[in-house]
């Protein structure tokens, strides 16, 4: 329920068929709008397609439904599924279900996706490093869950239980984790801050508790590592999780490293990596090596190009406004900044963002929508030199290089979500990269 194009669906697809499974792909979107997914599986013939609808009878004969992430709870498919008895799950569910590799988890708002790369990255210098003095290692590394492009499901083929699958988890496949009653044997928990308030309707305990199954299911031989933002909370919500706590904190980080990565909240985000390689018998000579020449992953503070010495940085991935305040400390001094931002918005507050603004921008490119829509541009164009409206990421590309000079950086950092102008987040960024490249 749910293809998409983001690749993970497609690869759970060729999976299920590959495995002999009747299998029926049933997505909202159009023949046409999932036209390059659908190419990818034109060599699987015995999929049935139902696409532009969902249909209730395929809901009924089915022996388990698999639906994507943000697929709403109360959608009156699943609701029907559930009157049949059919189970409900997600592809990285199942496959957390029935691998028996090592599983790290990484949760959080801000920051999960960097901790998971960085992860990532320290098992495989170890790997690198421990090979040299012996060739029987013998464990294989897995990156997956909100991985672009990647099935997780599909690791089934090869992960064994000598291996280690390193996962970015959000809060909707959380919330399936708990349904099924796992979590991973080390977790890790970044941060909670205010975002998808649209689908949790206002409610931050009822995202919390989503974010919460990451160690919910714990024993005394799994280990939570967690920021200290979010400890107070896991503490007196949670009094009875019987896992290992550990703390990550900026100040654990030696002031020695030449980190590669800008930022306060980085230093947080390596600090709860570090832990991780602790737990894992790592030395922090890995880790070091891996914090001075970690180049971040695509779409966060991701530097583009320099032209003409004014810096291009995309920050696809910034859906809400601490994210992008987080990016104008990490990257602007007094009023460098020309920002490209504006979207869609998450029923998400974002006035302490049109605080910070002036602090740090120059000029403000605004994309259109509807969180874009309610911002106060008559109060910021008394306060920020340049406040423009554009209508493509062509135009706002334009815009920000001609109000850029040398010196200056040009960011685009959204604040709001991608859809209604782009096909999400990534479309988002990739638009201004190759627009960027042309310049």
């Amino acid at each position: 329920m749910g293809l998409g194009l983001l690749g993970r669906g497609i690869g759970d697809a060729k999976f299920l068929a590959e495995h002999g499974v009747e299998l029926i792909v049933t997505d909202l979107k159009t023949e046409e709008e999932l036209q390059s997914s659908l190419e990818e599986l034109k060599d699987y013939p015995g999929i049935t397609y139902v696409l532009g609808e969902h249909r209730l009878e395929d809901f009924c004969n089915r022996d388990l439904i698999i639906r994507a992430s943000n697929v709403p709870l109360n959608s009156p498919y699943l609701k029907e599924a559930e009157k049949n008895g059919i189970r409900i799950t997600q592809s990285t569910t199942l496959f957390a279900e029935l691998t028996q590799a090592t599983l790290i988890g990484i949760t959080g708002t801000k920051g999960k996706t960097t901790v998971t790369h960085f992860i990532y990255e320290i098992l495989r210098k170890a790997q690198m490093t421990r090979r040299r003095a012996s060739s029987h290692l013998g464990v294989k590394l897995f990156l997956g869950g909100n991985e672009r492009g990647v099935s997780t499901l599909a690791f089934l083929d090869e992960a064994t239980k000598h291996d280690i699958v390193v996962m970015e988890l959000d809060s909707w496949q959380l919330k399936s984790f708990g349904d099924a009653h796992i979590s991973p044997h080390i977790a890790v928990f970044t941060n909670l801050l205010s975002d998808h308030m649209n689908y949790y309707k206002g409610d931050m305990e009822w995202y919390f508790d989503d974010k919460a199954q990451i160690f919910m299911h714990q024993n005394e031989d799994d280990y939570l590592v967690m920021s200290e933002q979010i400890l107070d909370k896991i503490v007196a919500s949670y009094p009875e999780h019987t896992g290992k706590h550990i703390v990550g904190r900026a100040s654990d980080v030696p002031d020695e490293w030449a980190l590669t990565l800008p930022g306060e909240h980085n230093k947080v985000n390596i600090a709860c990596a570090m832990h991780v390689a602790h737990v894992l018998g790592i030395s922090d000579d890995i880790v070091r090596e891996v914090a001075e020449t970690f180049a971040g992953v695509e779409g966060r503070l991701e530097l583009v190009r320099e032209v003409k010495g004014v810096k291009y940085y995309n920050d696809t991935t910034a859906t809400m406004p601490d994210a992008t305040i987080a990016a104008l400390e990490s990257i602007g001094d007094e009023r460098n900044v020309v920002l490209v931002m504006g979207g869609n918005e998450k029923n998400v507050d974002a006035s302490k963002l049109v605080e910070v603004l002036p602090e740090h921008c120059k000029a403000i490119v605004l994309l259109p929508g509807t969180g874009t829509d309610k911002l106060p541009v008559e109060n910021l164009k008394s306060q920020v030199e340049t406040v423009v409206g554009v209508k493509s990421m062509e135009e706002a590309v334009g815009e920000a290089q001609k109000l850029a000079q040398k010196g200056d950086v040009v960011l685009m950092s959204p604040a709001f979500t991608s859809f209604g102008l782009f096909k999400n987040e990534y479309d988002r960024g990739d638009q201004f990269k190759e627009f960027v490249s042309s310049l």
